[in-house]
């Protein structure tokens, strides 16, 4: 892919795909998580909320909804904090978390927000707009929690801005 492509996309996807601030949140903080479980580390919710700069009463219900979902480990006591299993890693996508989240939303609707788009009745970006949903999920779906984790660990990717 050429990079005026690589552009374009990246630009489509920010301009007309967005995720909820508690799915951005639960992605990082599921990466964090992971990363620190590479190295046989539990981490506690003040030290997530610290890492991904997110305030502490939000940050502990996303972890929550992410426990429940089975996607992060909780345990409670001075020992406790969050953890993922290193053989769960690979299993984890990031599917997953959008759709415990935000549910599969990013999935369906208008590119330009219009009620009646369809492939039968398609708006003028309705063509573009699915191909590019349909490239994010692809990305989602095979996107592991691993990769994103080791990316942290070597220091290729990071999550304060």
């Amino acid at each position: 892919m050429s990079e005026n492509k690589i552009g374009s996309y990246i630009f489509a996807v920010n301009y007309l795909v967005v995720f909820s601030k508690a799915c951005e949140y639960g992605i990082k903080a599921t990466t964090y998580i992971a990363s620190q479980s590479l190295e046989e580390r539990r981490v506690s919710l003040k030290s997530i909320a610290e890492e991904i700069d997110s305030p502490v009463a939000f940050t502990a219900k996303i972890l929550q909804t992410l426990a429940r979902n089975k996607i992060i480990d909780s345990s409670k006591g001075p020992t406790g904090g969050f953890l993922i299993e290193k053989k769960k890693m690979d299993e984890i996508k990031l599917s997953q978390i959008v759709s415990a989240i935000d549910g599969d939303n990013i999935y369906k609707g208008c590119g330009l927000g219009l009620s009646e788009c369809n492939a039968s009745r398609p708006c003028p970006v309705h063509h573009h707009f699915a191909k590019i949903r349909n490239d994010l999920r692809k990305m989602l779906e095979n996107t592991s929690i691993n990769e994103l984790a080791s990316g942290l660990e070597v220091g290729l990717t990071y999550l304060k801005r």
